[in-house]
């Protein structure tokens, strides 16, 4: 009976001090990180199926004008496909993960642009309401990726700086915490980026 309270003291004991332990060396810190990594990473992905769903309107929108350009349009509707196919578990977030995922978004964003602009030679389309809605909101939403992005490269340039500091690297080999990958700046993005949505001026 002694011996029996004897080990579940100590075994509590040996827990506390367990618990200590991997609070002090951070694995609630790298926890609580990798956890907004996660879920910024998810409001990337929000942003990206809204895009995909108002490209999924437009295209509609530009169905009835029973004269635009086939191969056009036919391009956009491929590229959505494969882009909304395309998912990330949160997991695997390595630079090639996130390069292959931006491949497939950036196809989807040039065949878009490439609509847009051929759109502006349709007179019918351009003074289409809802056409015009789709289009500014489809501009909204270019932006919103790009602070999402931003953001998800901040929380997870601290989450792999923590990842990385004494002692938390010791207990993070040991409990599965591995680095994520970022969102990579495009060549050329040192230039503001343009996208035509075909805007008169």
């Amino acid at each position: 009976m002694k011996q029996t309270i004897f080990r579940t003291v100590k075994f509590g004991f040996l827990g506390i001090i367990l618990s200590m332990f991997l609070s002090s060396c951070g694995y609630n810190t790298m926890v609580t990180k990798e956890e907004a990594v996660a879920g910024q990473w998810a409001q990337v992905e929000n942003q990206y199926q809204r895009r995909a769903d108002l490209i999924g309107n437009l295209v509609e929108t530009v169905k009835g004008e029973t004269e635009f350009e086939k191969s056009t349009l036919e391009a956009v509707i491929q590229a959505r496909a494969s882009a909304t196919q395309m998912k990330l578990d949160p997991n695997q977030l390595t630079d090639e993960n996130i390069a292959k995922y931006e491949k497939y978004q950036n196809s989807l964003g040039g065949a878009l642009g490439r609509l847009l602009s051929v759109a502006e030679s349709y007179p019918t389309l351009q003074a289409n309401q809802a056409f015009r809605e789709l289009r500014n909101s489809l501009e909204g939403t270019e932006n919103r990726i790009a602070r999402e992005r931003q953001k998800f490269n901040e929380v997870t340039q601290d989450y792999n700086t923590t990842i990385r500091k004494f002692p938390n690297n010791l207990m993070a080999g040991l409990f599965g915490f591995s680095k994520k990958g970022y969102f990579a700046a495009q060549p050329g993005s040192e230039i503001a980026p343009k996208i035509d949505f075909g805007t008169k001026k």
